[in-house]
């Protein structure tokens, strides 16, 4: 029985979506606005079709990506059915279940949240109150807040353009458990706000020069609203082993096994540990929150771009460890074009990239939408079909 390993490049889009203009994101391609202002070389990348992808998606790309050879993946790419352009949206519509319906947001950009919802939060955490209140680059308000949190142990709650309800305190001076443990306060008082996620965003440093978050962050999704690919192989025996953030996005829920990581680079080790010793029938599903988190909201393209270079020359040691029965997909949840104004995501077209033996090379097509990817996913274990989406192939 064959097995699967997901790559999900968070926030790696491939040009604006054919809705684009409803989000105000027209012009957004990550991809080939990295590629305009620093013009990286991903050979294997563009091996297995990314290049091809650009040129399909109205993107072509201003110079090449380093490989002239045969192409040897399957590729295509996707458009989104959800209503928003938000990390559990992605994932969910991936694994079958398109958010059909708008989640809540806080669109104050100051006193940002309800009083009620503050105060509420205050007293059933016991705390002697909080600070920030707005929207605001995690990186910053930390710069801003920092030495303030430390001093009055209030936490900084913050949010931004997402469905998200931030917390950033000290690891040393206020504590990760004590962290957590709001973080499960805040999740059920933001419930009736229809809110995507609350998000534990932990720091470390004795000054605003060398206050950084740090990898201890965690999300607290609202669950799924149907079962998604991930329940349906755990009911039929299979395995999911979640590398990253996976678990955190869909609430824990259709998840055997979970393994954390430091950044990109140890989120790939972790990928190859768990896939060298995998049985048969696991998916192993990696999202590497780097580009998103480090690179994409940061408007950082030197670093996003050298973040792709690094991604990419770690593929062919994924590629030795499949067997021919073996399912490669690497592809995104969203854009987040580092060269675009504000901070926040952008609304585009996902990459699909398969390799495996049910794939020949060459062109998969423009899915409406990433549900698709999930379906070909259900096909290749044998399950059942998922509501929506198609099988993705080409070996006819």
């Amino acid at each position: 029985m064959a097995r699967a390993v997901i790559l999900m490049m968070d926030s790696f889009g491939v040009g604006e979506a054919c809705d684009a203009a409803k989000f105000g994101d027209l012009g957004g391609n990550t991809l080939g606005n990295i590629i305009k202002h620093s013009p990286v070389l991903l050979p294997n990348l563009a091996r297995l079709g990314l290049e091809k992808i650009a040129e399909k998606s109205h993107s072509k790309l201003s110079h090449s990506l380093g490989y002239e050879g045969e192409i040897q993946g399957a590729y295509g790419f996707a458009d989104e059915l959800s209503f928003g352009k938000d990390t559990p949206s992605g994932h969910w519509e991936l694994a079958g279940v398109p958010v059909c319906y708008d989640w809540g947001y806080f669109k104050n950009l100051t006193n940002a949240f309800p009083e009620d919802l503050l105060q509420d939060l205050i007293r059933e955490a016991h705390l002697p109150g909080v600070l920030g209140n707005c929207h605001a680059s995690g990186t910053e308000i930390l710069k801003t807040l920092g030495l303030e949190h430390i001093k009055t142990g209030k936490p900084i709650v913050y949010t931004s353009a997402d469905s998200v309800f931030q917390i950033a305190a000290h690891e040393k001076y206020f504590g990760l458990e004590k962290l957590y443990q709001i973080c499960h306060i805040a999740r059920k008082l933001v419930d009736k706000y229809n809110i995507g996620r609350v998000i534990a965003r932990p720091f470390i440093g004795e000054s605003p020069e060398d206050f950084k978050r740090t990898s201890h962050r965690h999300d607290y999704a609202t669950p799924p609203h149907e079962k998604t690919l991930l329940d349906y192989l755990i009911s039929n025996n299979h395995q999911v082993i979640a590398i990253g953030k996976i678990a955190d996005i869909y609430a824990h829920q259709g998840i055997s096994q979970e393994i954390l990581g430091e950044d990109n680079q140890d989120l790939f080790s972790k990928t190859l540990e768990a896939f060298k010793s995998a049985p048969d029938k696991s998916l192993v599903f990696t999202n590497f929150v780097d580009f998103d988190s480090k690179y994409g909201h940061r408007r950082d393209i030197s670093g996003y771009a050298q973040a792709l270079k690094d991604f990419d020359a770690r593929i062919p040691e994924l590629e030795k460890l499949m067997s021919p029965e073996d399912l490669l997909l690497i592809t995104a949840d969203h854009g987040c074009d580092p060269s675009f104004p504000g901070s926040d995501h952008t609304r585009e077209r996902v990459p699909i990239i398969f390799k495996g033996k049910n794939f020949k090379p060459g062109y998969l097509g423009h899915s409406d939408t990433f549900a698709d990817m999930g379906q070909t996913l259900a096909h290749h274990f044998g399950i059942p079909a998922l509501n929506y989406g198609k099988v993705l192939c080409n070996n006819n």
